[in-house]
């Protein structure tokens, strides 16, 4: 097929039909009447051979075709706006709020630098916290989020750019004054005895911990699982229960709750907290610049 065979306006159309996956909707975007986006999706289906859209209950759903071409039409589009854009960029003179998927620890350490640098410096740009779940894939490549803080166990869509931000690792915590805080180094069959407190995002609480116990033949109790890693602390900081999590985290909150951060007694792997946007954002400029944003605060966390 030749390219001047194509009209390359129906792209925009498909583009606004790929992501509201309604008709009215995709006019209303686009500035088309109904009408006129009707006959587009006609020539749409003509040109790929393929029903792209189909009526569903009270709405109409995506075939597997269009759902294929969703995201490398999103990353197309991107890419002509870039070419035409105007190159010049002010965050002061942006108007936008930014979705960003990510756990409380990191919007506890992220989000306050951030915040301080954006009242100043781009003051019309908001920034929302989304929960990071087990569908983050899909809602990447939906664009339904525009970056996602990430540690290594998260699964993240194919074609994702990262950076990483800091190397943080994992710390076992204690209240100030527990029994087992003193100077010590606390063993594995010591850490075994303790009552433990877990952070669980996506419902599977089994961790490094558990796997060197299990080499040694030990068992722990787990008095509680939380998805939230600031009521992990909180629980710790008023028993004799213990957790093990990000030492970057637990550091800001060490001095006001009382706790004491010891090494863990397993051999736990590096920690690494990634920034990760879809590729349908990669030409984003607020984005990229909002990034930097984070890797300046990342790098005062690490200092």
């Amino acid at each position: 097929m030749h390219l001047k065979a194509i009209d390359l306006n129906l792209l925009t159309a498909l583009g606004a039909l790929l992501s509201q996956r309604s008709v009215s909707r995709a006019a209303r975007e686009v500035g088309l009447s109904q009408p006129a986006m009707s006959r587009a999706l006609d020539r749409l289906r003509h040109l790929f051979g393929d029903d792209l859209m189909v009526r569903s209950g009270a709405g109409m759903v995506l075939t597997a075709r269009a759902e294929a071409l969703a995201p490398r039409v999103q990353v197309l589009l991107a890419d002509i706006i870039d070419v035409v854009a105007e190159p010049d960029f002010d965050p002061a003179r942006e108007r936008r709020t930014v979705r960003i998927a990510a756990v409380d620890s990191q919007t506890a350490l992220f989000f306050p630098g951030a915040m301080a640098r954006l009242l100043k410096e781009a003051p019309d740009v908001d920034l929302r916290a989304v929960p990071i779940g087990p569908d983050i894939s899909r809602r990447m490549q939906a664009c339904e989020i525009d970056l996602t803080f990430s540690l290594a166990n998260y699964p993240l869509p194919s074609g994702a750019h990262s950076e990483r931000l800091l190397d943080d690792r994992l710390a076992l915590i204690l209240r100030r004054g527990h029994p087992a805080a003193a100077g010590q180094t606390l063993t594995l069959a010591d850490y075994a005895a303790l009552s433990h407190v877990t952070v669980s995002i996506f419902g599977d609480s089994y961790t490094e911990a558990d796997a060197a116990l299990a080499a040694a033949g030990l068992e722990r109790r787990i008095a509680l699982t939380t998805p939230h890693f600031t009521a992990a602390l909180a629980a710790v900081a008023q028993t004799d229960m213990v957790t093990v999590l990000s030492r970057a985290f637990a550091l800001q909150f060490a001095e006001p709750l009382g706790l004491v951060l010891r090494e863990p007694p397993f051999q736990a792997r590096a920690l690494p907290v990634t920034l990760v946007w879809p590729a349908a954002r990669k030409h984003d400029r607020l984005l990229a610049w909002l990034r930097g944003v984070f890797k300046d605060v990342a790098a005062g966390l690490a200092a």
